[in-house]
């Protein structure tokens, strides 16, 4: 099936590989401008343009035009950016890094990094040995972008990422001479190497490797020199240009030709550059482009050719799916058609998406033939859907675009089940590609290069563009975060405007306005107001912060103490109140720094805390300014109990526990002044260590010495009662052994504590026949359970019976089967308790 439509511009170049070529913008250059000569270096993935007058030619200069290079910056209408007037050293070559910044390199080995709108980035240089450049190179290195510098001594210096500038030579044995004509980098792999042509013959030298190869082109024509290089966008293939006029093409590494194409034009050529598919398409669906003064030369590796010819010089940009064509009049694209797109609108193309496209052509139309299209595909109609769906997201033009989606709309409602999430996502697609592409935005990306670079970079470069409400939309229709944006919006309104109420005010409106899942962070925004050297305006800023952990130690880094500790303390987050007090500490005035945290209780409680562990003698300064004698005394109390003085400290501590009102704990603080005393009058007597011991223990170990006299003297004193100090009298008897002195204290008077203790200490050290002694003197209801753990069962036994208690005397039985004469006797009693029943 043939179908005709924007075939216009299409030509073949081998069989199936068909190549168009696209009219973007008509440009829009200033009447000042005229490329023949300038030198031209636009930036990738519809970046920027750099001109400058080109110093390889004589220029004829008006009056009081300046010899010093005039750098202008356009974007791709032609529409200045910005102008730099290059003031330092003799420029040897522009280029752009991937994040779009411009970069010059002057002959004395210094390089500079501008932004696109001419603002000083930063300077650094090559090496202390490179003063002498001839030439250079920016290249798209592993780790970013990368610059190559050939000197006038002919020594090529490499340096692999801008943002980490370490230069090495690319080899230490590479000795080079005059008869160098053209050199190339090539990046694969994550190595770095350098194509030579040398005479006849091309070097390839790997970066850091003392070991290089040499390879002659193999061309049926004889030539003499190698004019010009081309490494693809890809870095898979290389293309060289004869003095003769050949051009070579093959892999990058020169072991594999795709083929040879003889021009014959005897002039040089002004540009060789690649134009590859972006896909995963072999050789053979490549081209290069030779561009000349006024034609470009468009060759297949088959060798089939095409020529455009221009009015004006011509600039290739090479792309990583196309080639743009930049005139002094318009700006065109060279690629190589889709394979979605052959499928539609090629000749003779009989593909079920060529079929739906007409089917819906002639639906529009109401005519039957719809339906007879419809019915060749039916099977094969979710694979045409898919076809218009993406041969209309290589389309620029909006009317194509619309008129592919619709056949795919169309086509798709005839297929049962059919998943619309590809649909959709295109349609999203390009709708934004068309707002990147139209000429006040100018940002002619393919559908490929806008997948590679994704969405996310594409905001970042609108934003640096400055258009801040187009990125907003943008953000929301892809359902992306709009904090990049509103922060940088936000970053320019604080460098440009003067009046900081004003800006905060505008950027405390816009953040509440802005319809985010989370509250915008203004920690960002006044970190770069305090970097601009706005202050107060950084202070104003970071109280609008929510997050303290954000706005607690950027209030610190300001100076705005007092600030940071009230945000830290309304955050209840001890780590933040911590770090606010420390800092505030060090960088207050003692004295103010405590009348400050008085007026903050949980700031304050947790600084005394600090003290208690870091610093005493400044806890108790506090407390006496204070007036706080309870926390006074207690802290004393504390430091002598560590020091080990508490005699000494007893008196202060007895006296600040009056002064707060707590006389219980003063009483006892006296009370332990005196029995310090005792304590040291008991040390010197007995040489033993009574210091610290409790009045229990004390009136223990007297008694242990024997010394109870003066036990009991202590127990007047101190008013310790009857029980304890019998309980001590019994047990110190019984851990002597002093049995008798137990017997003769039990008869001197009643006890107080009864006397089943004297029997539970007697039991205890196994003395069952001094504990009997005692056992008809213990207590009525607890005799009978003090007989049973004595051993004594017949005993026991008769107070079982005579208290009537069968459930004992059948504990007794238990216990009783070696004696069966006391069985008897208890099985008796047991018997008359259970016949009275």
């Amino acid at each position: 099936m043939s179908l005709l439509c924007n075939t216009g511009d299409w030509f073949t170049l081998g069989q199936g590989n068909a190549f168009r070529k696209i009219e973007l913008y008509n440009m829009e250059w200033p009447a000042t401008i005229n490329l023949e000569h300038m030198s031209v270096h636009a930036a990738p993935f519809g970046g920027p343009i750099a001109i400058v007058k080109d110093p390889k030619l004589f220029i004829k200069l008006d009056g009081g035009t300046s010899t010093r290079p005039i750098i202008r910056v356009f974007n791709c209408v032609g529409k200045l950016i910005s102008s730099i007037n290059w003031d330092c050293g003799n420029l040897v070559t522009l280029g752009w890094s991937d994040a779009e910044e411009l970069i010059g390199v002057q002959d004395d080995g210094t390089i500079f990094i501008h932004d696109m709108f001419g603002n000083f980035v930063h300077k650094f240089s090559v090496g202390k040995d490179v003063t002498d450049v001839a030439a250079a190179k920016i290249f798209t290195s592993a780790s970013g972008t990368g610059v190559a510098v050939l000197t006038s001594g002919f020594k090529i210096y490499v340096l692999n990422n801008i943002k980490d500038p370490k230069s090495r030579p690319l080899s230490e044995l590479l000795n080079l001479s005059s008869s160098l004509t053209c050199w190339e980098m090539v990046c694969r792999e994550r190595t770095t190497s350098c194509l030579l042509a040398v005479g006849n013959e091309i070097t390839l030298v790997r970066h850091g490797d003392n070991t290089f190869s040499n390879h002659t082109l193999a061309v049926k024509h004889d030539y003499q020199s190698i004019s010009l290089l081309a490494v693809s966008f890809d870095q898979e293939h290389v293309a060289a240009l004869t003095n003769t006029g050949t051009v070579w093409m093959g892999s990058w590494d020169l072991k594999h030709k795709y083929g040879e194409f003889v021009t014959g034009r005897p002039e040089r050529a002004n540009q060789l550059v690649w134009c590859v598919d972006g896909g995963a398409g072999g050789p053979d669906a490549q081209a290069v482009i030779v561009s000349y003064t006024n034609l470009i030369l468009i060759i297949g590796t088959a060798g089939e050719s095409s020529v455009y010819t221009y009015d004006a010089p011509m600039t290739l940009v090479p792309e990583m799916d196309c080639v743009r064509v930049l005139t002094g009049y318009c700006h065109e694209l060279v690629q190589k058609v889709p394979p979605s797109t052959c499928k539609i609108f090629g000749i003779n193309i009989s593909e079920p998406a060529s079929f739906l496209f007409e089917a819906h052509r002639k639906f529009q139309e109401r005519s039957h033939q719809s339906d007879e299209y419809l019915c060749l595909i039916k099977s094969r109609l979710p694979a045409a859907v898919a076809d218009c769906v993406d041969a209309a997201g290589h389309e620029f033009d909006p009317a194509t675009q619309q008129s592919l989606i619709r056949a795919a709309y169309f086509g798709k409602s005839f297929v049962p089940g059919h998943s619309c999430e590809e649909y959709m996502a295109m349609c999203r697609t390009l709708k934004v590609l068309n707002v990147l592409r139209d000429r006040n935005v100018a940002i002619p990306i393919t559908i490929r290069q806008f997948n590679h670079l994704q969405p996310v970079v594409i905001l970042d470069r609108l934003v640096f563009r400055k258009y801040y409400g187009l990125s907003i939309d943008i953000a929301k229709y892809l359902k992306l975060q709009e904090t990049r944006i509103l922060e940088h919006w936000a970053f320019q309104k604080i460098a440009q405007d003067k009046n900081d109420d004003e800006v905060a005010r505008k950027i405390a409106a816009k953040f509440s306005s802005a319809d985010l899942r989370e509250p915008m962070s203004f920690a960002n925004v006044a970190d770069k107001a305090q970097q601009l050297g706005k202050t107060r305006l950084a202070i104003t800023l970071l109280e609008l912060e929510r997050k303290k952990t954000l706005q607690v130690p950027l209030l610190l880094k300001l100076g705005a103490s007092e600030k940071a500790l009230i945000a830290a303390t309304q955050s209840g987050d001890i780590d933040l109140i911590y770090m606010a007090l420390l800092e505030m500490k060090n960088t207050t005035a003692l004295a103010k720094f405590h009348m400050t945290i008085r007026r903050y209780p949980l700031a304050q409680n947790l600084y005394k805390k600090y003290c208690q562990l870091n610093s005493l003698s400044t806890l108790k300064d506090i407390h006496s300014q204070e007036d706080d004698f309870l926390s006074q005394a207690e802290l004393a109390l504390r430091e002598a109990l560590l020091l080990g003085n508490l005699d000494a400290s007893i008196p202060d501590v007895s006296g600040n526990y009056r002064r707060a009102g707590k006389p219980i704990e003063a009483d006892l603080a006296d009370e332990t002044k005196k029995l310090l005393r005792h304590q040291k009058l008991l040390q010197d007597k007995y040489q033993q260590d009574f210091f610290g011991l409790p009045l229990h223990a004390m009136v223990r170990r007297l008694l242990q010495l024997g010394d109870q006299r003066y036990a009991e003297k202590l127990k007047g004193e101190f008013k310790m009662s009857d029980r304890r100090f019998w309980w001590l009298r019994v047990q110190t008897y019984a851990e002597n052994y002093q049995w008798e002195e137990l017997e003769k204290f039990a008869k001197a008077k009643k006890s107080v504590i009864g006397y089943e203790p004297f029997v539970e200490v007697c039991l205890g050290r196994m003395n069952v026949a001094e504990a009997r002694k005692y056992l008809p003197r213990c207590s009525e209801e607890n005799k009978l359970k003090w007989y049973l753990r004595a051993g004594c069962y017949a005993d026991a036994a008769t107070i079982a019976f005579v208290q009537k208690d069968i459930d004992s005397l059948l504990k007794i039985h238990d216990h009783c089967t070696n004696d069966p004469t006391l069985m008897t006797t208890v099985e008796n009693m047991i018997g008359q308790l259970s016949s009275k029943k």
